[in-house]
């Protein structure tokens, strides 16, 4: 009887049922858990951090009241050309229009109707020429218009919690740049806040007298 010869159990076995050593499985393991943590700490959105160094972007107020005094100028610039081209296209207009002192208007000579319609033309190129120039204005910087709006609204509660009471103003005595219009610069600003207080010490005085 032959004997036969049985192969070792290791090797008769797959290797895909082979059970794992224990030293395999923690290496996975924290294989694992360290890439888990890298992918934790990095930033979900790469552009978070330059959103959130854009909204701490701020714009100095010496460079916001530069601007500021800017768009003045290109609003006043623009009022003038606004005016004259009001003013002669009502000209143009009721200048070639008949008029017949036997018809008048509402009562009143043509002539006097038609002359205060151009002035009205005249006035409307006054009103509607910082209009113009603001909106100009607004498309040359719009970049830096989220930064120049904040300002704004920063600049209009300066002016409305150190701006004087109107109220108390006499002939003698007129509110100094109530809106504060003439400011361009930090040394306006400090003359401003020097007019708001000599008027409060004037009107102080004349309300003394009385």
């Amino acid at each position: 009887m032959s004997t036969l010869q049985l192969r070792p159990l290791s090797r008769s076995v797959p290797n895909a049922t082979r059970p794992k050593t224990f030293s395999s499985t923690c290496r996975s393991r924290i294989h694992t858990r360290g890439n888990t943590t890298k992918a934790a700490k990095a930033p979900a959105n790469p552009s978070a951090s330059q959103a959130q160094t854009q909204v701490e972007e701020t714009l100095p107020w010496q460079e916001y009241l530069a601007i500021r005094k800017r768009k003045r100028r290109w609003e006043t610039a623009l009022t003038i050309p606004t005016t004259i081209g009001g003013f002669m296209g009502g000209i143009s207009y009721f200048g070639t229009m008949e008029m017949d002192p036997n018809k008048p208007i509402f009562n009143i000579d043509p002539m006097f109707v038609y002359g205060a319609a151009t002035l009205g033309c005249a006035g409307f190129g006054y009103l509607i020429g910082p209009v113009i120039g603001s909106s100009i204005w607004r498309m040359t910087h719009r970049r830096a218009m989220k930064l120049i709006e904040k300002r704004d609204k920063e600049f209009h509660q300066h002016i409305v919690k150190n701006r004087v009471d109107p109220t108390r103003q006499s002939a003698t005595n007129p509110v100094p740049d109530y809106y504060g219009e003439k400011i361009g610069s930090l040394h306006d600003y400090r003359q401003w806040l020097r007019d708001q207080a000599k008027f409060r010490r004037k009107a102080s005085g004349f309300l003394s007298e009385d």
